[in-house]
Parts: C-alpha cells; sequence; structure tokens
C-alpha cells in the first residue's frame, strides 16, 4: 500500500491540502481522479468568504462535496446552484467550461466555515470533445449503508448492491464512511483502482497506524480491514485504471498536451464563453512554462 501525503497551503482563513496530482515515485492518478484537495476545515469571519472567479475548464469533470458551508455555482451554461453538505455538483468540461464558486451573499453577514472536497476526474478519450454539462444532485437522494459500526454514502459509481444516481463519465467509485471507535470496516475490491483518504481519527490497516489528511492506495486487490483507533471518517475513491497517459496543466487535462496551447490562447483572447451573472471578472491565464 502506498501513502500519499498532502501539500498543504493557506487560503485566507482556511488550509487546502492537496494530494493529488502526486508525481515522483508515487502516483498521479486513482482510478480516473487525477485531482484531490481538501479544503478546510476553516471559518471565515464576517463580511468575508471564498470567491473563485470565473475559470476555463476542459477534458475533465468536477466534483465538489461539502462537509459544511455552501457554495454559490455558476456557469457558462447559465447553470446557477448553490450546494450544501451531502449534496454533489457534478460539471461536465469536455471542450470547454468556464465556471465560478463563490460564497453565498447572505452567509457572508454572519461569516461561514467551509469544509470539503474539491475533485476531477479525466474524461475517456472518446468523451474528451464532449458538449460541456452541469448536474446537481441532492444529498437526500444518495443511498446509504450500514456495517456494524459504520455508515456511508455512495456518492457515484456500485457498491453493496446499491447504485448512485450520480453518472460521471468515467468509471468512477467514490463513497463516504464514518467508522466508529474500535470497529472495523471492510472494504472488498469493489474497483480496479481504489483509495482510501482520511479526512479525521486514525486507521489501522495491517497493524499500521494512519492519522488525518493521508491517502492510502491500495496495491492488490484484496479486501482491506480499517480498524478505527477512533471514531474516524474518510473518503473512497477510484475506479477503472485510466487508459493511456493524461497531462494536467493549470486547470486543463488531456491526452495530448499539446490542446494547453491553444486553450490558454484561447482564455487568454476571450474566445470561451462567460458566465451569466459573474461576467465582471476572471482569472487570468499563467505563463506556459
Amino acid at each position: 500500500m502506498k501513502v500519499l501525503l498532502p501539500k498543504i497551503s493557506d487560503v485566507g482563513n482556511f488550509k487546502v491540502h492537496r494530494v493529488l496530482p502526486a508525481g515522483g515515485p508515487n502516483r498521479m492518478m486513482v482510478g480516473p481522479f487525477i485531482f484531490w484537495d481538501q479544503i478546510g476545515p476553516g471559518e471565515f469571519v464576517t463580511d468575508q468568504g471564498i470567491d473563485v472567479r470565473p475559470h476555463p475548464h476542459i477534458g475533465l469533470e468536477t466534483v465538489t462535496y461539502l462537509f459544511k458551508g455552501a457554495l454559490d455555482h455558476r456557469d457558462s451554461l447559465g447553470s446557477f446552484q448553490t450546494i450544501v453538505p451531502g449534496d454533489v455538483n457534478l460539471m461536465t468540461a469536455g471542450r470547454g467550461i468556464v465556471h465560478s464558486e463563490r460564497t453565498p451573499r447572505a452567509r457572508r453577514v454572519a461569516g461561514e466555515p467551509l469544509y470539503g472536497i474539491q475533485s476531477w476526474l479525466v474524461l475517456p478519450q472518446k468523451d474528451e470533445t464532449c458538449a460541456p454539462a452541469f448536474h446537481h444532485h441532492v444529498g437526500a437522494k444518495l443511498p446509504t449503508f450500514t456495517q456494524e459500526g459504520a455508515t456511508g454514502r455512495l456518492i457515484m459509481g456500485n457498491a453493496f448492491g446499491l447504485s448512485s444516481p450520480v453518472r460521471p463519465l468515467s468509471d468512477t467509485l467514490y463513497m463516504e464512511v464514518r467508522l466508529s471507535r474500535g470497529q472495523t470496516f471492510s472494504l472488498p475490491p469493489l474497483a480496479e483502482e481504489q483509495g482510501i483518504y482520511l479526512i479525521s481519527g486514525e486507521v489501522s490497516v495491517d497493524g499500521t497506524r494512519h492519522p488525518p489528511m493521508r491517502l492510502l492506495v491500495a496495491g492488490e486487490k484484496k479486501e482491506l480491514a480499517l480498524f478505527a483507533e477512533e471514531d474516524a471518517h474518510f473518503m473512497v475513491l477510484g475506479g477503472a485504471a485510466v487508459e493511456g497517459p493524461r497531462y494536467l496543466w493549470w486547470n486543463f487535462v488531456a491526452s495530448d498536451p499539446g490542446k494547453f496551447e491553444s486553450a490558454a490562447h484561447d482564455w487568454q483572447e476571450g474566445r470561451f464563453p462567460t458566465v451569466p451573472g459573474d461576467a465582471d471578472d476572471f482569472i487570468p491565464c499563467p505563463p506556459r512554462s
């Protein structure tokens, strides 16, 4: 089993833990997951919040899942959606989409916590230039499951006889699990590649203790037994191995890195569509290195 540690950065009053992409001797993806950020936990003071200005994406799907707080999503398709804990925002970039994410105005008045996961899924090669799309799924419609001492929610994929209504274009497994202290969660090989990201609490696997903010990448297709040394909260992620290489630069993913230059040029020249209701500002394209 490989253990990946996050890079930590401060953004305003909260921290971001980024564990994917991972390079060097480790790995870049787990199934279709090429990007993984734990946002927070953090607390904004009165009249402050997060403001991710409009920016473009190609060749990927973004997945937003919150534990605390709320975000307003707007995109160039005209979508507007406030996401709250337990809900799922799935945005397909395909050949190109622009979106922004901001703390809802009403929630800035008294201050607002923010805590959750943002991840990116690579698109299958046949879908890299598909039409962009956006889908919102309320948490109440996601299937749940229990084991002794454990409760879980299936965010994407199929597991334990359940099927999620959230349908990414890649073969994906994604779930949230809470495990009580002293209990064991049995995780069978539900996907070709899978990992466990620890949100809080410590777990032991094969006698080795693992603290939070770690991504445990299973190296063998065998059942894993996670023992909770204390109340634990973790995510299971994975899916089918991605066919062919994938490259990531800025907000773009592609099987052909030559697409990055044309996408960056289109953004600089204003050829991407604008975001209705949030068209007065944007994140400029960084220089290609």
